[in-house]
């Protein structure tokens, strides 16, 4: 049984004597084709008890600090410095003694410093844009690369995907992990994938009509964009084949999902992840809830910070959300910051727990005049005006001493130009009086907003 924390000690012991010989993380079972799971079938650690998840978690979690603190010498030296060592690890709360891991530090490791395997083992590596600076590389060994394919299979099967559905995956391939590590897992659950990848929105909307795909993978962004080209070919979204669009790679707001579900009248599902960690799959909304990300808590340690003093706090209060892996050999993080805002829940349609949607990030936050603003929040106003499309920008500027911020927002196709600046007026009174900030608003013909299709 892989994957399985509820394993009588028996059969797990008898797992580790002769199941496969490559078992190395604990309760871990990669090879042997009589171990493959059923994929169209719920795997029974999603719905195993918490005392079985959370001895699962630290049996893991005991492997991932010696296997970084042996093979990593950035972590001996961190450890070290802290006066911590992974034999201190007793329990599920000493991870908060270890010290946490940033983006910077990856950076400052720039390509290969982080890996705890020799270069040679690693069978791909993965990597940021780079625009703020060095990229961050994330590597992958053998074993990592199908413990990726296995988890994203598990977020599609509870994201309503059954083998045998067609999918065309929008997002990019290449360094982004979006587009190969959905691939992947499709393939691994036994979808059809038509490897489409982001752009050339007019030919997506052809291969919707002409493939007639069940599932798309894509930015929530990304979809308007080809919604916005459905219309322009005057052809019904609603009318398309798409039963499901897994939607991930950048915050979105439930006011969006419902724009994009109404447009196509489809299951618009939130999936989040990031490079750092394995990239997608690190949690994703079942099906029959939608009610926030499941967290794939048997590969996933999950916390909440403060952002500014890094205290851990309690299940149900927002902070910084941080993620220790648990079953990467190539590439482990200890504690990594994420700097997405967010809660922990408790699990409904899984055991696990959830994390509420993601809103903004601590390093995207904008102080304007006192008063924290978040992208997210002028989002949802304009998503409530009938007469504005979801596309706009917030230019933030420094007027002498004092902050202020600009948005630019569409108008809708369908919107009489004499009632631009009706909205844009009735859109900087709700910032106003619901965010407690002063904003100048531009209301803007359609297409007016540069487009997107990435991430």
């Amino acid at each position: 049984l892989p994957l399985l924390a509820g394993a009588d000690r028996q059969s797990r012991a008898a797992l580790e004597r002769g199941a496969t010989k490559d078992l190395t993380v604990p309760g871990l079972v990669l090879k042997g084709a009589d171990l493959t799971p059923r994929r169209e079938a719920i795997e029974r650690i999603e719905i195993a008890s918490r005392d079985e998840i959370s001895a699962l978690q630290l049996d893991r979690l005991k492997w991932t600090l010696a296997h970084v603190y042996r093979n990593v010498a950035h972590y001996k030296r961190v450890f070290d410095k802290a006066g911590v060592h992974p034999d201190d690890l007793k329990t599920l709360e000493d991870l908060r003694r270890f010290p946490f891991t940033t983006k910077a530090e990856l950076r400052d490791n720039y390509p290969f410093g982080l890996m705890a395997v020799p270069r040679e083992q690693l069978l791909r590596v993965h990597a940021s844009s780079g625009t703020t600076g060095k990229p961050t590389v994330v590597g992958y060994s053998r074993r990592d690369i199908e413990t990726w394919a296995d988890i994203i299979a598990r977020c599609m099967r509870a994201a309503g995907c059954r083998p045998g559905m067609l999918a065309q995956n929008s997002y990019g391939y290449g360094l982004f992990t979006g587009g190969l590590g959905f691939h992947h897992g499709a393939e691994r659950l036994g979808l059809t994938v038509v490897p489409v990848s982001g752009g050339m929105t007019e030919r997506q909307v052809k291969l919707i009509g002409d493939f007639k795909p069940d599932i798309i993978f894509v930015t929530p962004s990304y979809l308007l964009a080809i919604l916005d080209e459905f219309r322009a070919q005057k052809v019904d979204p609603r009318a398309s084949s798409l039963k499901i669009a897994m939607c991930g790679a950048e915050p979105w707001t439930n006011a969006m999902r419902a724009e994009i579900e109404d447009a196509f009248d489809l299951h618009a599902i939130d999936n989040y992840g990031l490079s750092e960690v394995i990239g997608p799959g690190v949690s994703v909304e079942c099906i029959e809830s939608k009610d926030g990300c499941t967290i794939w808590e048997d590969h996933f340690y999950p916390e909440v910070i403060d952002p500014a003093t890094g205290a851990v706090l309690p299940d149900g209060e927002v902070g910084e959300l941080v993620f220790t892996s648990l079953t990467k050999e190539a590439m482990p993080v200890i504690r990594y910051r994420t700097r997405d805002l967010s809660r922990i829940l408790p699990g409904t349609a899984r055991s696990m727990r959830r994390m509420e949607k993601v809103i903004g990030r601590s390093d995207d936050m904008m102080i304007i005049r006192g008063v924290n603003v978040f992208p997210s929040q002028i989002e949802e106003l304009i998503l409530k005006d009938e007469r504005l499309a979801p596309h706009f920008v917030i230019e933030l500027r420094r007027d002498e001493r004092l902050d202020a911020i600009k948005v630019i927002v569409e108008a809708r196709a369908d919107v009489a130009d004499e009632e631009w600046p009706k909205s844009a007026r009735t859109l900087a009174h709700h910032i106003k009086s619901q965010v407690g900030v002063t904003a100048e608003v531009e209301t803007v013909k359609p297409g007016g907003v540069e487009r997107s299709a990435g991430k």
